[in-house]
């Protein structure tokens, strides 16, 4: 289980956002193209990720509030061929389905995801990543000096999950 502190925000200068991380020697891992499966569940939310890069299945629960937000996430890495979505579908049902295309980038433990999601538009989010409850100060203000650095304004922060907002 991890704990992080993320934001999201709408973004319109994807360009702007990757020329400031790269100036911080940003460590660029790739473009994700994913597709995340969100199954109805009576607690948190559950989604099967599957992209050329990342592969989870993945629960968390997360405040739909603005601003830096605190989620605790389990991770199983899964395999992308295995019948995991089709038992998971059978067993729980679908709830939506999100594609998007993802740069992801980490300076040390925090984690930049520069996402053109399909049917939404263009957004960033940040997550500073921790293994304990104890990190979440320091998380809240390594988010917080991101956000001032990448320019997020409040205006900008998004409450609610990619799934909610196409539903």
């Amino acid at each position: 289980m991890y704990n992080l502190i993320e934001i999201k925000a709408w973004c319109s200068d994807h360009d702007s956002v990757r020329t400031i991380l790269k100036s911080n020697n940003a460590d660029f891992k790739g473009i994700d193209h994913q597709t995340d499966t969100y199954f109805l569940v009576p607690n948190g939310r559950l989604k099967l990720r599957k992209g050329n890069i990342e592969n989870h299945l993945i629960h968390y629960h997360r405040p739909d509030i603005d601003g830096p937000k605190n989620s605790l996430v389990t991770l199983y890495k899964s395999d992308p061929e295995s019948s995991l979505k089709a038992l998971l579908t059978k067993a729980l049902g679908i709830k939506t389905v999100v594609t998007k295309q993802r740069e992801i980038y980490f300076i040390d433990n925090v984690k930049f995801h520069i996402d053109i999601v399909k049917s939404l538009g263009t957004f960033i989010e940040i997550e500073a990543i921790g293994k304990t409850n104890d990190d979440t100060e320091k998380l809240r203000e390594q988010c917080t000096h991101y956000m001032q650095l990448l320019k997020v304004q409040d205006r900008d922060l998004v409450t609610n999950s990619y799934s909610d907002m196409l539903m």
